[in-house]
């Protein structure tokens, strides 16, 4: 038998490949399992279990063989308990307006589909700095270009913020609010400017909105979580289950919006995710019948630990939603965000650089998703490092 040469990787690896680093959070996870007992404070899981009747639900499910395939455009149950959820939250109606709603391999799935279905190769899309890990990535992913809208230092992504980057290539704004990596949520009349201005110059909204659900009271406005949706029926918007409910791993989001858009992002997923899993689906259907107030509360609480632990040494932007805080590392450390980093790891601290989430270098995001008693003790350990001590 003959033996062929070795592979040469540089190649053979894509363009679209190279042009995408492993991700920093993901550092951080792993780095967190080489320390013993670390406060870890980087990675944005929910702690808390999944509840008890979305559970049983999917337990049924499999038990009755819902195993196979579904419909690319999700199961008729989780479909219907959506376009409830719509109509009463954002006052739309699937089949009319021309709104349609599809469920998605997570709300990551929905992104890409999203970009998949609108930006050829030189287009742009406008992404808010700081910003969650991935958007940078679904630009060079469609051969296309981000262009980077800095939010600093309020991290609150403005009409007149956005419009200073449209150009004729814009194709999307990319709004995310709740915002990772710090939290912030928009107010009902910033999102309604937002909207209007996409509209006005013709490009899609893609409204991020995973963390909709996990929008803290003193944030909400009519007891929601402010939404460009509600002003225009163009917006789409992308939401997810596995932030709210504790079900990460389930890889389950949805996207509704107009018709047209949908109908591409469904096309693509035929040949691409096929279909989210068949009994995460099934079981998601019995998620907007729970009541998760206690413990978005309870969230709510640990925001305020944070708050009050460490801001009077630093600059953090009030987080209304999600569950992170993005700190501005202090001048007069004199250190960058890796350094912070390094110094935290010293008191057996992991949070993760804003590097990871922005061209700047100034900031490290908190993730307070972690037990009470653990973030106590990683707060504790990051007032030491904001002290000098």
């Amino acid at each position: 038998m003959s033996i062929s040469p070795a592979l040469d990787p540089a190649t053979l690896v894509a363009d679209r490949s190279r042009a995408i680093d492993t991700s920093g959070i993901r550092r951080a996870f792993e780095l967190g399992a080489t320390l013993t007992n670390p406060a870890n404070l980087s990675i944005g899981q929910p702690d808390f279990p999944v509840p008890e009747a979305i559970k049983q639900r999917a337990i049924d499910a499999i038990r009755e063989d819902h195993n196979g395939y579904t419909l690319t455009q999700g199961v008729p149950v989780l479909r219907e308990a959506i376009a409830r959820h719509m109509a009463e939250d954002l006052g739309w109606v699937v089949g009319e307006n021309g709104c349609d709603l599809m469920v998605t391999s997570g709300t990551s799935g929905a992104l890409l589909l999203a970009c998949m279905a609108l930006l050829n190769p030189g287009d742009e899309i406008v992404i808010p700095d700081p910003y969650f890990v991935v958007y940078p990535a679904l630009a060079r992913l469609c051969g296309a270009a981000a262009v980077y809208c800095d939010v600093h230092p309020d991290m609150r992504m403005t009409a007149e913020r956005i419009e200073a980057c449209l150009t004729e290539r814009t194709k999307i704004v990319l709004l995310n609010s709740p915002a990772n990596p710090s939290g912030v949520v928009l107010e009902e009349a910033e999102v309604e400017r937002v909207a209007r201005l996409c509209a006005e110059r013709g490009v899609v909204l893609l409204s991020d909105e995973i963390y909709d659900a996990f929008t803290y009271a003193d944030a909400r406005e009519g007891g929601r979580c402010p939404s460009p949706a509600r002003h225009d029926r163009n917006v789409l918007v992308v939401r997810g289950f596995g932030k709210t409910y504790g079900c990460t791993g389930w890889r389950l989001g949805w996207a509704a919006g107009p018709s047209w858009l949908i109908g591409e992002m469904r096309k693509l997923q035929q040949y691409t995710f096929v279909c989210a899993p068949s009994m995460a689906q099934i079981g998601a259907a019995a998620a907007f019948e729970v009541d998760m107030e206690p413990i978005i509360e309870s969230y709510a609480r640990r925001r305020d630990m944070v708050l009050e632990a460490l801001g009077d040494l630093a600059v953090i932007p009030r987080p209304g939603g999600a569950f992170y805080a993005y700190l501005e590392v202090p001048e007069r450390l004199g250190l960058d965000c890796e350094g912070f980093f390094q110094r935290a790891l010293e008191k057996n601290v992991i949070v993760i650089p804003g590097s990871v989430f922005s061209r700047r270098s100034t900031h490290v995001r908190i993730s307070y998703a972690a037990p009470e008693e653990m973030l106590a003790r990683g707060l504790e350990g990051l007032r030491a490092v904001l002290e000098g001590r």
